[in-house]
């Protein structure tokens, strides 16, 4: 630009001074002088419109105009980009090191909150959108003003967020068997992800849990790779249906209400032996495509933007570093066109002693075909590492060259170049009932019921509403955080009212008859439980929240005082037993003991869909999207197996039907409405006929 503005200084300037040399040399000549004099003037004045012209074509910037087509928008961008901006795109961090000065000197591609990391505690969504802007226009002050994209792990709703809507974990939605359900739930997310300024989310995991030791297994849909196809559903509802005749393989995101998506991780991260975390999957070529690759296929014909790399390995080969599958498999074979991203610092883990050689880690993963790196903090010597291997042609120019076109393309898909600061237009989505009701509905079509009664002719389920005095007991009943379970306000998840929701005892009080007493004890003792007249008791029991790592365990108990407080109540009381966790447990030991047994995996912040289904409003009707083990040493074992003796098979789930008193509430309340429509006619009628 400045040197065009001094082109322009010399041209008019000089204009006149030439005009001059020209006159008095030729304008004393004849008469053909003169008209030669004047050619020549012409000419100068023509040759001074083709600079000008010029002048105005260098300060047109393609990059810059969304009626160019996007890959001309990338070339011309990619094309004026220096070594250090285009490295700088590749480079994610997390919000702590972030500022506005940070994303100018280096050029940061990208920000991102990690579990728990948010701008106060409780922040609004206001709070948020200023944050993620004051980020943006540091970005947006660099030469070219490359916008930065903010990305979030939003894995059951927008779950670091407090007041957000907390959805089921993805669990208990593959025991709904209902995608369009899925979509819907994307769709929400994607609203209250956008009311909070972000266009990206770390979702969904589309891992195949085989084995229920892994403590990521409540990510998972199923251990059926069909199931987990179905559920890529959740990627249109997120980024916006592909129109027809898109080009597959290229990312698509419908406009500001819709959010970027990744797909995790890529691949075979529900597959580690005996379901160690970040472990090793020992599988042959055919098993890992046919049973961890499929979903991955679904989400690239659906448009999906991103694809987040697994920190697990392939037989010994990490997948941060497997060229094979990401370069080879995903980006040539599978022709994914968006850009691929490590996970929270994948690539220092390519090594056994993470950040042991991080110069090799940074070459291994660009090589293998990352082109994103959520570094997240030493940001400094990732960019320094990475310019120094571009620089002695140990990573080709070509390979960063392709890492940025991805990114870019996914920023121009996005419209952040139009529209990169966010607003306060959407913040009144964010926890809004709608989605609340959606999540209550989620959670009833969730729930798997196990048993129903001590004989075959004798349903426990529904509940009456009306009864003397109820008992409601168990660690899980009155606490959201365990409700919600991990990957919720906290990274590892937390304890208490950690956000706004419904536990399921204040949702068993609004549910019942005024004229029943509900008598709660986290853990009562036998006199608690023989010293009342109790009708029924409903106990809620589970694992404590976990994430990754924290969450693999290789004996699956429930946990205390789980078994004692079921032995204790339904030892006196007739009882249903709801089971809190993230995966089967054994629960073989206590079967006897109970009159019902409901598997409710994490249901989230809506309490009030199990007791819609727990007194008969509605039926339940979930299936088991994992089989249900009699003990851990028959794991791992799969619908399918050889040897397959479970305690509860792949796909069972008891049925009920909703309660005849829902149905004549219901027609009651419809006699009453029509009632009030017949007196509203009749007024006007009347009122008619009088005028």
């Amino acid at each position: 630009m400045c040197y065009n503005l001094s082109v322009r200084n010399f041209f008019s300037h000089s204009e006149a001074w030439t005009v001059q040399i020209f006159q008095k040399k030729y304008l004393r000549q004849s008469v053909v002088g003169r008209r030669m004099a004047r050619s020549q003037k012409f000419c100068l004045h023509l040759l001074l419109l083709i600079c000008w012209a010029y002048i105005g074509e260098a300060d047109y910037m393609k990059y810059k105009d969304p009626k160019q087509p996007i890959n001309v928008r990338i070339k011309d961008l990619m094309d004026r980009m220096t070594l250090a901006e285009k490295i700088g795109q590749m480079t994610q961090i997390e919000r702590e090191v972030a500022s506005a000065q940070v994303m100018k000197n280096y050029f940061i591609g990208s920000v991102l909150s990690g579990g728990g990391s948010v701008p106060r505690p409780q922040a609004s969504a206001a709070d948020w959108v200023n944050m993620v802007n004051e980020f943006q226009k540091g970005s947006l002050s660099t030469r070219l003003g490359i916008p930065m994209i903010y990305g979030i792990d939003a894995v059951h709703g927008h779950n670091n967020v407090y007041k957000a809507t907390i959805f089921p974990h993805n669990i208990g939605l593959g025991a709904t068997r209902d995608p369009e359900l899925v979509k819907r739930i994307g769709a929400a997310t994607a609203l209250e992800v956008r009311a909070t300024g972000i266009p990206y989310v770390f979702a969904p995991c589309i891992a195949v849990c085989r084995d229920p030791r892994w403590g990521r297994c409540y990510e998972s849909y199923s251990e059926d790779h069909n199931i987990v196809q179905q559920m890529t559903e959740i990627i249109p509802g997120l980024q916006g249906d592909v129109p027809a005749k898109y080009r597959k393989g290229v990312p698509y995101v419908s406009g500001k209400e819709k959010v970027a998506a990744c797909a995790k991780h890529y691949v075979g991260d529900g597959g580690t032996h005996n379901g160690i975390n970040e472990n090793n999957t020992i599988l042959n070529r055919a098993g890992l495509l046919s049973i961890h690759m499929p979903a991955y296929l679904n989400s690239i014909i659906k448009g999906v933007s991103t694809i987040m790399v697994s920190y697990s390995s392939w037989n010994g080969v990490k997948m941060h570093a497997n060229r094979d599958l990401v370069t080879g498999y995903l980006k040539n074979t599978l022709r994914f066109r968006g850009f691929v991203i490590s996970d929270w610092q994948g690539i220092d883990r390519i090594t056994s002693s993470p950040g042991a050689n991080y110069t090799y880690s940074v070459q291994a993963g660009i090589s293998a075909g990352i082109d994103m790196v959520m570094v997240p903090y030493n940001y400094s010597e990732f960019i320094n590492d990475l310019t120094s291997l571009v620089k002695k042609n140990v990573i080709p120019l070509s390979r960063i060259d392709d890492a940025v076109g991805r990114i870019l393309r996914v920023k121009f898909t996005i419209g952040l170049f139009e529209n990169p600061l966010a607003d306060l237009s959407l913040v009144d989505q964010l926890g809004k009932k709608e989605h609340r009701d959606l999540a209550r509905e989620a959670v009833r079509k969730s729930l798997v019921l196990l048993k129903n009664g001590k004989s075959t002719n004798d349903s426990f389920l529904p509940l009456p509403r009306k009864a003397a005095k109820i008992l409601i007991a168990g660690s899980h009943a009155n606490n959201l955080g365990y409700q919600c379970g991990g990957w919720t306000i906290e990274w590892q998840g937390d304890s208490g009212n950690i956000t706004v929701g419904t536990t399921i005892l204040d949702a068993v009080r609004s549910s019942i008859d005024p004229s029943t007493e509900v008598v709660y004890s986290e853990n009562p003792d036998s006199n608690i439980v023989k010293g009342n007249d109790f009708s029924y008791a409903i106990v809620v029991v589970g694992e404590p929240p976990y994430t990754e790592t924290a969450g693999d365990n290789l004996n699956l108990e429930l946990p205390d005082p789980g078994p004692s407080i079921i032995q204790t109540v339904c030892g006196t009381i007739k009882c249903v037993v709801i089971i809190i966790s993230g995966r089967p447990v054994v629960i073989e030991p206590y079967v006897p003991l109970v009159d019902a047994l409901v598997a409710a995996w994490l249901p989230g912040s809506e309490g009030q869909g199990l007791t819609d289904v727990l007194f008969g409003d509605y039926g339940f009707t979930g299936k088991l999207s994992r089989t249900w083990f009699k003990s851990v040493d028959q794991l791992p074992m799969n619908v399918g197996d050889k040897h397959y003796d479970p305690l509860f098979p792949f796909g069972f789930g008891l049925t009920t039907k909703p309660t005849s008193g829902r149905l004549s509430s219901a027609a009651a309340i419809v006699r009453k409405q029509t009632s009030w429509v017949v007196s509203l006619y009749l007024s006007f009628s009347v009122a008619s006929i009088m005028f």
